[in-house]
């Protein structure tokens, strides 16, 4: 039996989750001094009820090494013999790192045990290490065993193709993802950055004059871009605002081809620390270079 773990910045909603016994370290929040554990004392909606009137920039911690530890114990009582622990990339988070550390910590006090884990440093963020743990569900289902589904998730990672717009990017700043010199540039021409990873890290790859030709370009470049044959589902996510992701749906399946499933989901806590209110994102596999 093979248990998919992650940490929380993976985004994915709380029926996603239950649906395919998915199990999250929870990242810490620290909201102006008081330290909250990511989705378990503190949900998206009041985060962001409270975002813009905070006084100090929220900031984040990664999980503990025995978060994780307790998750792999957890399975392995359950009669787990893999465990697939998907993080953020290690280019924006320490969450790989100490996914890494929960592995060793575990052989460490049972250094007998049969049970076989694999961490994957996903080169994503949010919905985009959310992708590949949906898609990790699904093979499972589908009855792939752990190998295959370890070589499918480490061959494709670096193809999960991301867009992500935010309505501030002070954000990004003070958290240092993204340049103070690139969100200059885009504040003095009034333009709305559009990013993807690049090397597991932020990169701004287009500047967009408001957010509806932000999500023309989402469009164009999907329809440019995407792999047909491995995108079975595309995720887009939002932090504040449900309704321009349900704009976001409405164009992709009136001016593309795609017939498959749509997931609308917010980002969480810890993402949204970084990317602020308004942000809107989209996720998928693009074509092999």
């Amino acid at each position: 039996m093979i248990k998919i773990m992650a940490d929380s910045t993976c985004d994915l909603s709380n029926e996603v989750l239950e649906k395919y016994n998915i199990s999250l370290a929870p990242l810490t929040i620290n909201i102006e001094g008081k330290i909250y554990k990511d989705r378990v004392e503190i949900n998206p909606n009041e985060f962001y009820e409270r975002l813009e009137h905070l006084s100090e920039f929220p900031t984040t911690g990664t999980p503990s090494p025995s978060e994780y530890v307790e998750i792999i114990k957890e399975a392995v009582a359950e009669g787990c013999t893999h465990v697939l622990c998907i993080s953020m990339s290690s280019g924006t988070s320490g969450s790989y790192q100490s996914a890494v550390l929960g592995k060793n910590y575990f052989y460490e006090e049972t250094p007998d045990s049969p049970v076989k884990i694999h961490v994957v440093d996903s080169k994503c963020m949010s919905h985009g290490s959310g992708w590949l743990l949906i898609k990790s569900a699904l093979m499972r289902e589908q009855g792939a065993t752990f190998e295959e589904i370890v070589k499918f998730i480490e061959g494709h990672k670096t193809r999960v193709k991301h867009f992500l717009s935010v309505d501030d990017l002070n954000h990004l700043i003070k958290s240092g993802r993204i340049s103070n010199a690139s969100a200059v540039i885009g504040k003095f021409l009034m333009l709305k950055p559009v990013m993807t990873m690049k090397d597991g890290k932020i990169a701004i790859v287009a500047k967009e004059r408001g957010r509806k030709r932000v999500l023309k370009h989402y469009v164009q470049e999907f329809i440019k871009r995407n792999d047909k044959e491995l995108t079975e589902f595309i995720i887009i996510g939002y932090t504040s605002d449900r309704t321009v992701a349900e704009t976001l749906k409405e164009k992709v399946q009136e001016e593309t081809e795609f017939t498959g499933d749509i997931h609308l989901m917010q980002m969480g806590t810890s993402v949204g620390t970084h990317v602020g209110l308004g942000a809107i994102s989209m996720f998928f596999i693009e074509k092999s270079v």
